[in-house]
């Protein structure tokens, strides 16, 4: 019998900003344990239990929008199943939605295209002065940035940059980077294009875009 795949949308909350993507994995294979949920495993001398995250999210940023798929060995109505979760999730982790999904559809992580992000504080006397750097950074042909010993150009991985304003009327940055094969866009790096401290930022997640979308 073939188990069946779920996808699970989830919120990281400030309770789980310095958690790391791999401690995070771990905090989610043990939700699903106390949750008594028939977790499948893959085959082979090392079997690991299938559990697919989207997107890693980087140290200290926060998200509304992350994913997972999930196999179980056995269905269960996606209702009760998000109840589960939900009961069993630790402080800053808020499981929102549960989905079944077509076994056949491609891994999680190859679907990912792109991911929105909101960067807070902006401070009014910084404003003008970031529009002005936001004009340079769009308007370059390149933006040459080293990760792990290794040249990459940043500027085609940013598709919008600009300021937008919350429901109160407070300014935030607003990003929208590129998920591509061998290169991701990251905000903080961004930021630091742009004349910005990244450790003194709120990097928010609002959105991840797949290509079935």
């Amino acid at each position: 019998m073939e188990p069946t795949r779920y996808r699970v949308h989830f919120e990281k909350l400030t309770g789980m900003r310095f958690t790391s993507h791999l401690d995070l994995h771990r905090s989610l294979e043990r939700t699903i344990r106390r949750a008594h949920l028939p977790l499948a495993y893959s085959q082979g001398f090392n079997p690991r239990p299938r559990i697919n995250l989207a997107s890693a999210l980087p140290l200290g940023y926060t998200s509304e929008a992350e994913m997972m798929d999930i196999w179980l060995e056995e269905s269960i109505e996606p209702e009760r199943l998000l109840e589960a979760l939900q009961a069993a999730s630790p402080p800053g982790l808020a499981v929102k939605e549960v989905s079944e999904v077509d076994l056949k559809t491609p891994a999680l992580q190859t679907q990912v295209v792109s991911s929105e992000y909101e960067v807070t504080p902006v401070p009014e006397e910084i404003e003008e002065e970031l529009i002005k750097n936001i004009v340079e950074v769009l308007e370059a042909e390149h933006i040459i940035r080293e990760r792990r010993n290794k040249t990459y150009d940043l500027r085609p991985l940013i598709e919008v940059l600009q300021i937008a304003e919350d429901e109160a009327g407070q300014p935030y940055l607003k990003m929208k980077l590129a998920n591509r094969e061998g290169a991701t866009g990251r905000p903080d790096e961004v930021c630091l294009a742009l004349d910005l401290d990244p450790t003194s930022c709120a990097i928010h997640r609002t959105r991840i875009f797949l290509t079935t979308e």
